[in-house]
């Protein structure tokens, strides 16, 4: 059967069930272009200047990057799928020491901690309980990041080995001063060890260690200059709407080889570096496609490929042009950390961003990911000593530079974005705001959000929130909210107490100020919904504002390609109809790539996906998404159909089909913070991998 059209069980099912909902709902929405679209075969490539590695059927691309910001051209051995590095070079930070000793005092002091944090370990000195044992481990550590910083990340490295912690490479790879050791010893010199911060320092190394410390109840009141306007109302709709294109988690693998091993034991696959330790003799059990895996990132021809779908799929064409893109973040691949560097990430923002120039007309509004800065998910607040505080402005200077180079912001919004964490506020031609946020700063693998931990803004990020979502009330302007990390659904990304804070400005200003707010991270399509008073009643009536999840770029973990689109009301900047697209990763192995490359298909419209009696002249506002979750309650199959999008219709999602499967995904679904979030069943928040609720 043709490629075209070739259609996997789970495929078919979902159209099945479109099918069935229409019967249901009446007449189906029209699409906005076309039902599918077959990405012609070759590498588009005029996109780049010029080439290490030319396009060809059997092998990715080498394209020449050219950086107009830092003025340098980024050599071939950076992307080399044949030389992949193994050490990172970068400039590391320390904390002053408070002491200046001799190399052998320094010796004779650590090698003594580390002799005295093992007889702790193994039990000695009268500790008992696991959690009071990393308490007095980590009190001993930070003496030595006060005193001889720089032996840090050694002594970690030996710690981890000789307690087997983890393997000896890996170790290595997260305890050395170019990974995470100089990141931690920061962390150990300067967090509260025996209070709340070593709890969470604690529960980050192992849950075994010490509990997931309570959230803290914190009054975001204060932060507030204004109380909440009595009877405060939303501005009317124009009955005018535009499309806007929602793009997320892009995650570019410049280091892809095709034919390389798609199915691999560990770490991120399609990698020249990788094997699937059931084979004998290193043989290859399955060869990564031209076109991407589901246990790898986006290779070129992938990226180019849906950039070049969008359009038709759209309608977006000829002269054209979205009225705004938003992206929530990652554009950098999971590589492990001593794979990566400051200049890959630069690299890749670079390539990635005139990528997008080149094939989305109208200005795009970027946020980053946790996968955006080096050390991976590290972004230490400004608030941190003397030069500390400064460590990442590399990646603030040289993002809001690209963003202002490509035209989608100015000079102004340019400096501010340098100053709050490549955050800005910006309003755009058709009169939204968009405020933008760096979500690293409740993400819980940042590990400087365990210094200060009782003080949720120690970043200052929702001063500037609350600052410019004043601003935007006082001038009766709506606001559209991007980040990365979402804030709430299972709880297991984000942490408590930011979260909580965050939920608690949500409810402040909205619905009269914040319309929308737009996540990714998840990889998923997802949805969130923020309720009044912290979500402790759910109901219509206190349904606020929703949270989009967007679905990813990339197919890793076991997910289709995808990417939506909005319409959306240029008066209240509600949005009235949401469309997805998505590409079937699994048929890329069978792809004749020298006739065709991959097909995208239009996949699913929300009012369509899920019908509620909603008015046709109604916005896909919380209220909508909470009708939708009350009907879930009583018709199972919304909650598989859900289920199936989540995963971009992929045949690796697990069925929901359950009592505890659903009661999980509509909780999810009413949990906009890490807190509400945790009180939800545990175990099926992600499509990745088969659920795993707890026994």
């Amino acid at each position: 059967m043709p490629t075209t059209f070739r259609k996997s069980l789970p495929m078919a099912l979902a159209a099945l069930l479109l099918f069935l909902i229409t019967l249901v709902n009446g007449q189906q929405s029209p699409i906005p272009g076309s039902s599918s679209y077959v990405v012609p075969a070759g590498f588009p490539s005029s996109i780049f200047s010029s080439y290490y590695v030319a396009p060809a059927p059997t092998q990715e691309p080498q394209p020449v990057i050219f950086d107009p910001v830092l003025n340098l051209t980024y050599p071939f051995n950076l992307t080399n799928p044949k030389t992949i590095p193994t050490a990172d070079n970068d400039p590391v930070f320390y904390p002053p020491a408070v002491a200046n000793v001799s190399n052998a005092t320094a010796a004779a002091f650590v090698n003594t901690a580390i002799a005295q944090i093992l007889e702790i370990v193994a039990g000695g000195g009268g500790i008992s309980g696991n959690c009071s044992k990393c308490i007095a481990a980590l009190n001993i550590g930070k003496v030595v990041a006060q005193v001889v910083p720089q032996s840090v990340p050694a002594a970690l490295v030996a710690l981890c080995q000789a307690t087997k912690f983890a393997s000896n490479s890996s170790c290595t790879t997260t305890y050395s001063a170019g990974s995470y050791g100089a990141v931690w010893t920061q962390i150990l010199a300067l967090a509260d060890i025996s209070g709340q911060d070593g709890l969470y320092i604690c529960n980050s190394l192992s849950s075994t260690f010490c509990p997931a410390p309570t959230t803290i109840p914190y009054n975001g009141t204060s932060l507030f200059p204004k109380p909440k306007p009595a009877n405060a109302t939303a501005p009317a709709a124009s009955g005018q709407r535009v499309k806007v294109l929602h793009l997320s988690d892009f995650h570019l693998d410049p280091r892809y080889y095709a034919s390389s091993e798609a199915n691999c034991s560990s770490s991120l696959c399609c990698r020249t570096n990788v094997v699937n330790s059931a084979e004998p003799n290193g043989s290859i059990s399955l060869p990564a496609p031209l076109y991407g895996a589901y246990k790898c990132d986006t290779p070129y021809d992938l990226g180019t490929a849906a950039l070049e779908a969008i359009a038709p799929l759209t309608g977006v064409t000829g002269n054209e042009s979205f009225a705004w893109t938003v992206y929530t973040g990652d554009l950098v691949s999971h590589d492990s950390q001593n794979q990566l560097s400051r200049a890959y990430v630069e690299y890749t923002e670079t390539s990635v961003y005139s990528m997008f120039k080149d094939y989305i007309n109208g200005p795009v509004f970027p946020v980053l990911g946790n996968h955006d800065t080096n050390p991976e998910a590290i972004d230490g607040p400004h608030s941190l000593p003397g030069p500390l505080g400064q460590q990442f402005s590399w990646n603030y200077d040289h993002v809001s530079s690209l963003w202002q180079n490509n035209g989608w912001i100015d000079a102004a919004t340019a400096s501010e974005a340098k100053l709050n964490y490549a955050a800005y506020s910006i309003k755009n031609q058709y009169g939204l705001r968009i405020i933008t946020l760096n979500t690293d700063f409740w993400y819980k693998s940042n590990y400087f959000n365990f210094i200060n931990t009782t003080d949720p803004n120690t970043s200052g990020l929702f001063t500037f929130l609350v600052q410019e979502l004043q601003a935007a009330e006082d001038a009766g302007e709506r606001v559209w909210i991007l980040g990365h990390v979402l804030s709430g659904w299972d709880g297991s990304n984000p942490l408590d107490n930011p979260t909580d804070l965050f939920y608690q400005v949500v409810d402040r200003y909205s619905p009269h100020v914040i319309a929308n707010i737009f996540f990714g991270h998840t990889h998923e399509d997802q949805v969130m919904i923020f309720y009044a008073n912290n979500g402790t009643v759910q109901n219509s009536s206190t349904a606020l504002t929703p949270g989009w999840i967007c679905p990813s770029v990339t197919p890793l973990t076991n997910l289709n390609s995808g990417f939506r689109m909005y319409e959306v009301d240029t008066g209240s900047f509600d949005i009235y109809e949401a469309y997805t697209w998505y590409a079937d990763v699994n048929s890329f192995e069978t792809l004749n790539t020298s006739f065709s490359g991959p097909t995208f298909r239009f996949e699913y419209s929300t009012r369509d996906a899920y019908p509620v009696g909603w008015p046709a002249d109604a916005p896909l506002n919380a209220t909508y998404w909470h009708a939708v979750t009350e009907a879930m309650e009583t018709n199972r199959t919304l909650i598989e159909t859900f289920n199936t999008f989540q995963g971009k219709s992929s045949i690796k999602t697990p069925n929901c089909t359950n009592d505890a499967c659903a009661a999980a995904k509509i909780c999810y679904m009413r949990s906009g913070s890490a807190p509400l979030g945790r009180q939800c069943p545990r175990g099926y928040g992600s499509v990745q991998s088969a659920f795993d609720p707890p026994a």
